[in-house]
């Protein structure tokens, strides 16, 4: 068994950030990032907490320093049998966690 070779170390891992944040009344939540984590704007994974009707969040800016996410709710109704979602609102006292990962 020979023993001769090469070795590639692994890639450094990537830096990552993960924070909590309450919605505002305009459905915004904002992460601030500590200084110097983030040379670019991360990839931000999302999680929304359950609650009352239909959520959906989206990242409205980003930055190394900050995101901004938006979160909006919509209530189902049942139209000849077919579950439908209603118009989306801002969703206020809604919690998000966020993770920030280096690109």
């Amino acid at each position: 068994m020979s023993t001769s070779g090469s070795y590639t170390p692994p890639p450094p891992a990537a830096r990552q950030a993960q924070a909590r944040a309450v919605t505002d009344s305009s459905g915004n939540a904002v992460f601030t990032w500590p200084p110097g984590l983030f040379t670019a704007p991360p990839v931000v994974t999302l999680a929304v907490e359950a609650g009352g009707g239909f959520r959906s969040a989206r990242v409205a800016a980003n930055s190394a320093t900050e995101t901004t996410v938006n979160v909006q709710v919509s209530g189902g109704l049942t139209l000849l049998g077919l579950g439908v979602l209603a118009v989306g609102v801002a969703a206020s006292g809604v919690t998000v966690h966020a993770t920030a990962t280096e690109p």
